[in-house]
């Protein structure tokens, strides 16, 4: 999901309101805009810059793109590895410090055909350019009845060499690759914006103006999925390129 990090002064400060009930926000007729300088050639990998400075965060995640908001749940549905898939992200009101950092803890939940399959709590902090950032994650891959299989792909930034990475900026960059995570042979993913103004159908409602990225992995560099964000809102779509999984925004609510 990325690799390159764009530095902080850079990057405007966005916020934005959260949605308080299951009736979808209204779309906003304007077309995102890409950030001067940016162009459709992907810029040449850089390593990123791991934040140092814990006075450079903010306490709340309000990126436009991307905000986390205690008490916002999304409930996602579609299908993956074959079967019926339903997701639920909460953003929780519980917090983790981790180097010095505030960071907010997402509680994500994953059945497959109504049986567990992933549970997963992920920290992410905003800088004060808007950045959002990704410090880790503590993930369990379930059996059928509910018990650990593995907790492959845990991580934490600063533990056993592990990096925190930039999981959206505060406005769309076309082009450029960002990573998001770091945890050598276990969490290297990237993501690129590849289009703006992609409008998106889903269970959830209509939206005219979505920001596209890619997603990939070089330990799985055959894997290629695409994710649709919208103003305010966040990922109202995911998909594989392949075709084979997909996972739509089915409510969006604030408890």
């Amino acid at each position: 999901m990325r690799t390159t990090v764009a530095t902080a002064g850079a990057l405007l400060a966005l916020a934005a309101s959260a949605c308080s009930s299951t009736t979808p926000p209204a779309a906003s007729s304007a077309a995102p805009r890409a950030t001067s300088g940016a162009g459709p050639t992907t810029a040449p990998s850089r390593r990123p810059t791991a934040p140092t400075d814990p006075a450079n965060f903010v306490g709340t995640v309000t990126n436009r793109w991307f905000p986390l908001i205690p008490g916002q749940v999304r409930v996602y549905e579609g299908v993956r590895d074959g079967r019926a898939a339903h997701e639920v992200f909460t953003v929780t009101r519980q917090t983790k410090t981790i180097l010095g950092v505030t960071c907010t803890v997402v509680h994500d939940v994953l059945t497959l055909d109504g049986r567990p399959a992933e549970e997963t709590d992920d920290w992410y902090a905003q800088d004060q350019a808007g950045n959002v950032w990704y410090f880790g994650e503590e993930t369990a891959t379930l059996n059928p009845d509910g018990s650990v299989k593995t907790r492959e792909g845990t991580f934490q930034a600063g533990v056993d060499g592990a990096q925190a990475g930039i999981y959206a900026t505060a406005a769309p960059r076309l082009g450029v690759d960002y990573r998001q995570e770091y945890y050598k042979g276990h969490a290297e993913d990237h993501f690129a914006v590849t289009d703006l103004g992609v409008p998106v159908k889903v269970r959830f409602g209509n939206f005219p103006n979505t920001v596209r990225t890619k997603e990939y992995t070089p330990l799985e560099p055959a894997v290629i999925d695409h994710k649709y964000y919208v103003d305010g809102i966040g990922v109202v779509k995911e998909e594989s390129e392949d075709g084979s999984e997909r996972l739509e925004l089915v409510s969006f609510t604030r408890t």
